[in-house]
């Protein structure tokens, strides 16, 4: 048994098949951009594992909780949040 299960006979009889198919002038060509699509295929697979595998600089750390805001007025801050009618000028002409 040779590659994958498909033996000598096999592989000739689906080569002559690819042969009469596409034609000789056309197999380097369809040889070369099908090399071409698996090496892009295996340096993105090599590309993804690598991001996973290595920390980056910018991950969160969840040690420290993330700073309070400054209160932009002063004595506003009971604990509820605001909303537009507390903020907007009232007209009571």
């Amino acid at each position: 048994m040779g590659l994958g299960g498909f033996g000598m006979g096999e592989m000739v009889f689906i080569f002559l098949i690819v042969l009469l198919l596409f034609g000789a002038k056309r197999l380097p060509e369809i040889g070369s951009s099908l090399g071409k699509g698996i090496r892009e295929f295996k340096s993105s697979v090599r590309e993804i594992e690598h991001e996973l595998k290595v920390p980056t600089d910018r991950q969160i750390h969840h040690s420290s909780p993330p700073p309070e805001p400054a209160s932009t007025a002063a004595g506003s801050d009971d604990g509820e949040p605001r909303s537009l009618s507390d903020s907007a000028p009232t007209s009571d002409d």
